[in-house]
């Protein structure tokens, strides 16, 4: 494909050093926008220290300078390629920031570089609080009471007008370093003073623990076509860093006039603020009434991004880099049909969960206790056509030794109400539990504020273990009854266990068995695709997952 906008080199910044709670999960868009530049035959120049990343490996792009993501050290690569553009949104926080400070001491200018895609002002109105909430009461768009401050004298006298609880904030921080929950000015001192740390502005809000956090990706072009791609939802309420939470997408328990309500404010909020490419709009909704509030808006890429890009098929980074070099949405194909625009909301009939991983029993002494700053070093993502299918098959996936939400090992906790009001990286273990303990939805929900419609999906796991638990052979197990717990993302390893009740050493054989008893039944898997047009099944793709289905073509 030819330039058609004039762009010969583009400067893009990374991500910085990898650390926990940052920089890897930016490694997915820098090498997406990569690679749709060098689609446009633009020469690409890359600012990134990790070594470690696809983005860095050769051939993606022309030239890498393995260096921090500094202002001087961009200054000093930009003096040397003289590049005509340079893209601050595939970078995370550490870009941005290092874009922003580049802007305001003129470097850009110096050397007549345009920031492509999101204007460097946009950026500033969306990181600094105070600025953020002007823009949003100018639109009469609701926000969340709070007040940036530069001392700890100024923080408390927020604090006590805000009303506590409260949270506090570092500003410009990626993974919510030096955030947290303050109750009294006790805990204010300790949390402001390890913010500042952080950064130079430390934001004291009003906290709204327990409502709903939902998440929008959004997308926009220079001619003001905006759609919204993927709505995202935490299976933990407010309180909860989106990274250190299970997600879920689709959102599963807004009602049709809150989707669409929270979904016109995210397109209201992107064009007053002129957002041009990709951003994601995050609110907190209160369970009990259609108020809410926005949290924040990222303008940039995110780990959300990545997530909703795998979800659905779509891929933002991509095209928010041919967004950022000037095309329009319509002007776009889709990259996996080649005939379908861009500019088109994708519709999941399946469910994705995301599911964080953490490594804290390799750190003596650390809490396990989960909060509003990042301790998860990844993610899983799972599939399936219903949550019971998503959710099992994600447990089995994040090296706990687990084979779902049932049929585990022990694992027991001695102060259960206290392991399900304070969320843990093993609350969800717990849950199954407080089931087998006799807890109904109501009592958990009291004690998590975890949504219930969650639980209720939660429970038809635990009621389908009941009813396996039950049979002492496979002559007893309907084909009916098979087919559903498969549905419900049961493994073979699972309904072994719960049927021969076995001893672990005859688990092998005995799981073999059962497979070959489900083949037999006709029980199978079937292979589905994403966001593919009827008939074409492209020969490149990663878009695929495994699910068992009630409709008997599938099996």
């Amino acid at each position: 494909m030819d330039n058609k906008f004039n762009i010969k080199k583009v400067l893009l910044l990374g991500s910085g050093a990898l650390k926990i709670g940052e920089a890897g999960e930016f490694d997915y868009s820098g090498s997406q926008a990569l690679k749709a530049l060098k689609e446009e035959n633009i020469e690409t120049v890359l600012i990134n220290p990790n070594i470690a990343t696809v983005q860095t490996s050769e051939g993606i792009a022309d030239k890498v300078y393995f260096l921090p993501v500094t202002p001087d050290f961009v200054e000093r690569v930009i003096e040397k390629e003289r590049p005509d553009g340079i893209f601050l949104s595939f970078g995370g926080q550490t870009a941005l920031n290092c874009g922003v400070d580049l802007y305001k001491n003129k470097i850009l200018e110096k050397y007549n570089v345009n920031v492509l895609g999101t204007p460097v002002q946009s950026i500033i109105d969306t990181e600094d609080r105070d600025i953020f909430n002007h823009k949003l009461s100018q639109i009469d768009v609701k926000y969340i009471n709070s007040e940036a401050v530069t001392n700890l004298e100024n923080a408390e006298r927020a604090a006590n007008a805000l009303e506590y609880p409260v949270i506090v904030r570092a500003a410009y921080a990626l993974g919510g370093l030096g955030s947290g929950f303050a109750n009294n000015d006790y805990e204010l001192k300790n949390l402001v003073e390890k913010a500042f740390s952080y950064s130079p502005q430390v934001l004291v809000e009003k906290s709204l623990k327990g409502w709903k956090e939902i998440e929008y990706e959004v997308v926009r072009d220079k001619y003001d076509n905006c759609i919204t791609v993927c709505n995202m939802e935490n299976f933990d309420p407010l309180g909860i860093h989106t990274g250190e939470s299970i997600v879920v997408a689709p959102s599963q328990t807004l009602s049709n006039k809150e989707y669409h309500k929270l979904r016109e404010i995210a397109i209201k909020i992107i064009r007053h603020i002129g957002i041009v490419g990709e951003c994601n709009v995050q609110y907190a909704l209160d369970p009990f009434s259609e108020d809410y509030r926005v949290i924040e808006v990222n303008a940039r890429l995110s780990r959300s991004s990545a997530l909703a890009s795998k979800a659905t098929g779509y891929p933002l980074a991509f095209i928010a880099a041919k967004l950022g070099i000037g095309y329009g949405l319509h002007e776009l194909k889709n990259s996996i049909t080649k005939t379908t625009s861009a500019f088109f909301e994708p519709a999941l009939d399946y469910v994705v969960c995301k599911i964080p991983r953490w490594d804290l029993t390799k750190f003596h002494g650390v809490s396990r206790s989960l909060g509003s700053s990042m301790k998860s070093v990844g993610e899983i993502m799972a599939i399936g056509r219903t949550f019971e299918e998503a959710i099992q098959k994600g447990l089995r996936m994040i090296g706990l030794g687990m084979h779902g939400f049932v049929a585990n090992k022990n694992f027991y906790s001695e102060n259960l109400e206290k392991s399900l009001c304070e969320p843990t990286d093993r609350r969800i273990f717990f849950l199954a539990q407080a089931f087998h303990n006799g807890y109904d939805v109501e009592k958990i929900h009291e004690l998590t504020k975890i949504d219930k419609w969650f639980l209720y999906k939660l429970k038809n796991i635990i009621d389908l273990e009941k009813e396996l638990s039950k049979i002492n052979n496979f002559d007893d197990l309907s084909d009916e009854l098979f087919r559903k717990v498969k549905m419900r993302g049961f493994s073979d390893f699972q309904i072994t266990r719960l049927i021969t009740k076995c001893k672990p050493e005859e688990m092998d054989n005995k799981m073999l068995e059962t497979r070959n008893i489900r083949k037999q039944r006709g029980i199978l898997p079937v292979v589905k695709q994403i966001d593919t047009l009827a008939g074409e099944f492209p020969a490149q793709t990663n878009y695929l997952y495994l699910t068992y289905s009630g409709e008997e073509n599938d099996i």
